[in-house]
């Protein structure tokens, strides 16, 4: 049998067809692709960034947090790599331009992602555009410290009326533009004395300075200092939480002592770079829940001081919008700007 020439019209209908049936082959391979892809990840190690220094309170609580999402991914790995520095916008930019593969998050907090768009006028990622929210892992009420060995106030009372006595209220921070460098302004509006803010580079340079009697005061997570405060060596005058905290549970809160406006905390939470697949958001959701809210992630956690929520991403992303405006208007109000 003899077979005719594929003439030009021929020819272009034959290459249309095979076109159109490997595009019908390519859509019904396209869901089975995602779902694959969704169950193979991960299977290389995911780096988790930190902003702040080995030791603060956001290094505690990844490295926690690795460690439970390491095991439940059979102990693939997850590098806690801490890049410290400009108050966690160093690493945020760096996360903020990474892959969108889900091998590089972020565990962010409140003033990399809710105080810095209003702090700065120019900052070099937006949050609310650069990253997806993930899950937000705990929350951290304040202590305000201060050093028993140089400051006799026992109280919020008398730490007012000694500070009255003083030329003026240095109190120390972990940085510019983080909570609790703006809880000191929101304690020096309660009390009507204008602080006078030292920002730290690093938590061990802050508390030097509250041991070297530099600063009265400082507003440190729990996590933080409860330590200090256990061995004598800080004294917890008031906390900022709506209740008294669970790990040192004889501190009043401000409340408590007449300053009901100073009710605050901080949180951190994992975020991911804008354009990451929503089927591995989906997966890192369900697994960083399942790591915090598990009998060990969870002891641990309150055990260093903190709450532990582990909310959805679409929580998660409300709590990040309503803390924008709340802390936009902090910082409106004291008129600071970083830049």
């Amino acid at each position: 049998m003899t077979t005719a020439p594929l003439t030009g019209a021929r020819r272009r209908a034959l290459i249309a067809a095979i076109t159109a049936l490997a595009g019908l082959g390519s859509m019904a391979w396209a869901p089975q692709a995602l779902a694959q892809a969704g169950t193979a990840y991960p299977n290389r190690p995911v780096r988790l960034v930190v902003g702040f220094p080995a030791g603060s309170g956001p290094d505690i609580v990844a490295r926690l947090l690795a460690q439970k999402l390491s095991e439940g991914w059979g102990n693939l790995g997850v590098i806690v790599d801490n890049k410290p520095g400009a108050g966690g916008l160093i690493a945020a930019s760096e996360v903020a331009r990474a892959q969108p593969d889900g091998y590089t998050l972020m565990l962010g907090e409140t003033g990399q992602l809710a105080i810095a768009p209003s702090s700065y006028s120019k900052l070099s990622y937006d949050p609310k555009k650069d990253f997806v929210p993930v899950s937000q892992v705990v929350t951290s009420n304040f202590m305000l410290v201060v050093n028993p060995a140089k400051i006799p106030a026992r109280d919020v009372k008398q730490f007012v009326e000694w500070s009255r006595a003083q030329k003026g209220l240095f109190m120390g921070t972990f940085g510019a533009g983080t909570p609790g460098h703006f809880g000191a302004f929101l304690f020096g509006d309660a009390i009507g004395i204008k602080p006078e803010p030292v920002h730290y580079k690093t938590t061990g340079d802050a508390l030097g300075g509250l041991f070297s009697g530099d600063v009265a005061g400082a507003f440190a997570s729990v996590g933080l200092s409860a330590a200090n405060v256990k061995a004598g060596k800080l004294l917890a005058l008031a906390s900022s939480g709506d209740t008294r905290s669970a790990s040192l549970p004889d501190v009043p809160t401000f409340r408590e002592q007449g300053f009901p406006q100073l009710v605050f905390n901080s949180w951190f939470g994992v975020v991911a770079p804008a354009r990451t697949p929503p089927e591995i958001i989906a997966r890192l959701e369900s697994d960083v829940r399942k790591a915090v809210q598990s009998a060990e992630g969870k002891a641990k956690l309150e055990d260093a001081g903190f709450g532990v929520t582990g909310t959805t991403s679409q929580e998660f992303g409300r709590v990040i919008a309503a803390d924008t405006a709340s802390w936009g208007k902090v910082v409106a109000a004291t008129g600071f700007k970083a830049d």
